[in-house]
């Protein structure tokens, strides 16, 4: 069960995640069944990494990498990324977040085609990702922005 509206205190681990997810995967950022999973399991890897005889240091980078784990590369900032560098005379810069947010839906079909991972936005394919974002938003937003 996805309890994604009802108030949950989160641990360190589960407020950071989730201010993460408010500013990279927004549409993410109200699932607290996923937030407490992620959290329990970053807590957990740090304990055992303290257990195994980490730094505290070294077992927070651990525990940081396993909770933040897939969520590097951020489908919602990248179209935010295209509304600001080819929209730029079309949509103002404080409304590229609320359009994206929009859009998301909409253009899952085009993430859906690439093998998004954590390093995507550094490889070849993300350039084909974003002139087909480009076109896509293009055609969506004919009739004016």
């Amino acid at each position: 069960m996805n309890h994604k509206n009802k108030p949950t205190e989160f641990s360190y681990y589960g407020l950071y995640l989730q201010n993460y997810l408010r500013e990279n995967h927004p549409d993410k950022a109200t699932d607290t069944d996923f937030i407490t999973t992620r959290a329990d399991q970053a807590a957990e890897l740090y304990e055992q990494s303290r257990r195994e005889g980490a730094t505290p240091d070294g077992a927070q980078e651990l525990a940081m990498a396993a909770l933040v784990s897939g969520l590097h590369f951020s489908p919602y900032n990248t179209i935010v990324e295209v509304l600001w560098n080819e929209f730029e005379n079309e949509v103002e810069p404080g409304y590229a977040q609320e359009l994206a947010l929009q859009l998301l839906p909409i253009l899952q079909s085009a993430f859906a085609q690439y093998p998004l991972s954590d390093d995507f936005a550094h490889s070849a394919a993300y350039n084909l990702l974003y002139t087909e974002l480009t076109g896509a938003i293009s055609i969506i937003t004919e009739d004016g922005i």
